[in-house]
């Protein structure tokens, strides 16, 4: 039956689904739904819920829930010609690991979808009634997740498919600050002079801004501010006509370019400079300082690790992007913690500095951090599920990525959320790659503890 995953998540790939933009993918979800005769709804949010009744002999069993995301993180390499609102992910298989060419591979959640899709197919697969419940706009603001109708979903046992952990079960998650902010800038037009060019670095391979920020890597945001600043510095009449940093809010910032102009070549990077047309226009000096002098004083990384869980990280910043608008620059930064005031506390920290340097900031997205009983009788049927399908028992984690449980927890009072799924490494960036025998393996816990469901 697994075959069947791997032919959904190839079709779903045909279809564009980048967070905020998830209507294409929420009207596949709705044909599959009408294609087998299920039932479905679809909110003002573009979620869905897909409804199948239990096989014979369960059909008064207890609702169970799969769970699983619509949207993706859309990253391509420097030179991929790729629009994530048309063009298809190209997947192929390598050494058992699933991978994409030249863009992220959206297993984060595609396959987790998938999995709970091809359940749904089956025919064969014994389970009591059984709700598809897919958020929309996880990764980028969990707004379907934020704005979910107490009444959508009716089951309150959660199996989540949205883990990257393959051998562990997912018992609690960081909470999330998600900020966008405004930096006013003033241009002025552009005088024959000087020589225009553009300094493009590579920080690091990027990331998950979550799951990888323990790791060490270099953000670009903060390498090219501060390569500016050092080249600002050493020639006055430098001038700067574009900052572009990062590929997604949700990503550690791999990339980074700027154009500047000089009188002559001196002072430029050995590596990643090339000529360019002069722009029409550059940004004064002391728009770029200001900016500069924001993002030095934003944290980025590990802030704390945790008391609790040795390895886990507790506190942490990353700054998404910089993006060079007409009047302004848009910035983005992402604070993630266990401890919801110690996160709330960053992210207006982070406020008041783009304040202290005339910007303004909006909070796009407030999620509470979650965490899961342990000892309850749902969780140890599917450690012993695990222990009996795969002759191991999972470790129990708590992860420094971001979900929508906490706002589950709040509109579904009573749910019980348990997240498995297979293994994802480097998510959000383009190495993300899935192992294939974990999907086979945690296929076969899910069938398993789908049939177990009874009571």
């Amino acid at each position: 039956m697994s075959e069947n995953i791997f032919r959904l998540f190839h079709e779903l790939n045909q279809v564009p689904r980048p967070s905020w933009h998830e209507e294409k993918v929420a009207d596949w979800l709705c044909e599959f739904a009408e294609k087998h005769h299920f039932d479905y709804q679809r909110d003002d949010h573009n979620c869905i819920v897909i409804r199948k009744p239990g096989t014979p002999g369960m059909e008064q069993a207890p609702i169970t829930v799969m769970h699983a995301h619509m949207d993706m993180v859309c990253v391509a390499e420097e030179g991929k010609t790729f629009n994530p609102l048309s063009d298809p992910i190209e997947s192929y298989i390598e050494d058992g690991w699933m991978k994409a060419r030249g863009t992220s591979l959206g297993a984060d959640n595609g396959i987790g979808l998938c999995m709970a899709m091809a359940v749904l197919e089956s025919n064969t697969i014994e389970h009591g009634p059984l709700e598809l419940f897919v958020t929309t706009n996880e990764e980028d603001g969990m707004t379907g997740a934020a704005n979910i109708s107490p009444e959508f979903v009716k089951g309150r046992r959660m199996i989540d498919l949205d883990s990257e952990d393959y051998d562990t079960i997912t018992t609690g998650a960081a909470g999330a600050y998600l900020q966008n902010h405004v930096l006013p800038l003033r241009r002025r037009k552009t005088t024959e002079n000087l020589h225009y060019y553009k300094v493009s670095i590579q920080s690091s391979t990027g990331g998950h801004s979550g799951v990888d920020i323990n790791k060490g890597r270099k953000s670009a945001v903060k390498e090219i501010c501060a390569l500016l600043d050092k080249m600002l510095e050493e020639d006055p009449t430098m001038v700067v006509a574009n900052i572009t940093a990062g590929e997604a809010n949700a990503s550690i910032p791999a990339r980074a370019s700027v154009i500047i102009g000089k009188a002559s070549k001196e002072g430029l990077p050995t590596e990643g400079v090339q000529e360019c047309e002069q722009p029409e226009t550059f940004i004064d000096r002391k728009s770029v300082i200001s900016l500069i002098r924001a993002i030095a004083r934003i944290p980025y990384g590990v802030i704390k690790m945790s008391e609790r869980q040795e390895g886990t990280v507790e506190t942490s910043n990353n700054i998404g992007v910089i993006r060079t608008k007409e009047d302004h620059f848009h910035v983005t930064t992402h604070t993630r913690s266990f401890i919801n005031r110690k996160m709330e506390r960053i992210g207006k920290d982070i406020a008041d500095e783009i304040a202290k340097n005339g910007g303004k900031s909006e909070i796009v997205m407030s999620t509470p951090a979650w965490q899961e009983r342990t000892d309850s009788p749902f969780m140890h049927l599917v450690e012993q599920t695990f222990e009996d399908v795969l002759c191991f028992r999972p470790r129990l984690v708590e992860m420094h990525f971001v979900m929508e449980m906490g706002y589950f927890v709040e509109r579904f009072p009573g749910i019980e959320i348990i997240p498995i799924g297979p293994r994802i490494l480097e998510p959000h960036s383009t190495h993300e790659r899935v192992e294939i025998s974990t999907i086979e393996n945690i296929w076969k816990v899910l069938v398993e503890l789908l049939k177990r469901l009874r009571d």
